[in-house]
């Protein structure tokens, strides 16, 4: 490949794309830059951005699950007070979490895992 490619968007397969990007926009701050009834993209055009797709009979992935196939790790300051606020948003602590407490695995309200770390 003679230019290196960008990351416009990493699109998030679900059931309600407007009820879990209004979860991810609390958890980012990154406000709506499209949607329509199956898609919504997070974050300003030009920017990397974050993008739900509707799948019909969508299930999401369980925890711990060799099926996942991506999760985002979320950069905090506080990775307990954050992890209470998301719980509070919707999200979910599973029993099972790797790292020895170096970070935190949630689940999204539809099931998809993602790990809160200081990023040290």
């Amino acid at each position: 490949m003679t230019e290196a490619a960008s990351v416009g968007a990493v699109i998030i397969d679900c059931a309600d794309p407007a009820a879990l990007a209004e979860f991810y926009g609390k958890v980012t701050g990154w406000k709506t830059g499209y949607q329509d009834e199956d898609f919504v993209y997070l974050g300003d055009e030009g920017a990397t951005q974050l993008g739900f797709q509707r799948i019909a009979d969508y299930q999401g992935p369980g925890w711990p699950d060799a099926r996942k196939h991506f999760h985002l790790e979320l950069v905090v300051t506080d990775v307990e007070s954050a992890a209470a606020d998301l719980i509070e948003q919707g999200a979910a602590r599973p029993d099972f979490q790797p790292g020895d407490g170096a970070y935190v695995v949630l689940t999204d309200p539809e099931g998809h895992p993602f790990c809160l770390t200081t990023g040290g």
